[in-house]
């Protein structure tokens, strides 16, 4: 079994460079330029798909469990669950706002902003969250069985962008990531 920990934090890793990317777009409209609106919406796509359906599960059914175990990270569980249907709206609105762009809907810069920027700040606050409170008691408080239990949580499939089989759909992502690497 591979270290569950190790491999949230990775998923956590994933996310970030994603939301790094998606940053440098948001960025080139803020500054008046023409953003890549399809890598926009790929990003968006992919962390509304992936984690929704494989890591949040999981993450879930982790809460639980350390909540029984340390009950002084209760209010903290619930605002990380809470966070997630927070993350979903905002990133479901967000995308909505991307398709009326690519559309031809013409749309305030300032509403553009202000969603993503929300979008990017509860995202990064939220991994941040977990990283710093919730991994480390985790990583003392669950046992193998455990382990075993919340991996069972979450429907078992591969990582259509960061796994050995990926989607080519995902094609220009992947690049950009692989770009993303090299220089940084």
């Amino acid at each position: 079994m591979i270290d569950p920990v190790a491999h949230w934090r990775a998923e956590h890793a994933n996310f970030s460079r994603l939301l790094d990317i998606f940053e440098k777009q948001v960025h080139a409209f803020h500054e008046g330029g023409e953003p890549n609106y399809d890598l926009m919406k790929d990003i968006l796509l992919y962390l509304r798909h992936f984690p929704y359906l494989h890591h949040h599960p999981r993450e879930e059914a982790a809460f639980e469990l350390i909540a029984k175990r340390d009950p002084k990270l209760r209010l903290t569980l619930e605002l990380l669950r809470q966070q997630h249907r927070a993350i979903a709206t905002v990133g479901d609105e967000l995308l909505r706002t991307l398709d009326e762009i690519t559309s031809g809907t013409l749309t305030l810069r300032a509403g553009v902003e202000a969603a993503a920027a929300m979008y990017l700040v509860y995202y990064r606050h939220h991994i941040e969250t977990e990283e710093e409170e919730v991994l480390p008691r985790a990583a003392k408080l669950l046992v193998a069985e455990d382990w075993r239990d919340i991996d069972a949580a979450a429907p078992h499939g591969p990582d259509l962008l960061f796994g050995v089989k990926s989607d080519a759909g995902y094609r220009e992502l992947r690049r950009l990531i692989a770009l993303e690497a090299e220089s940084g």
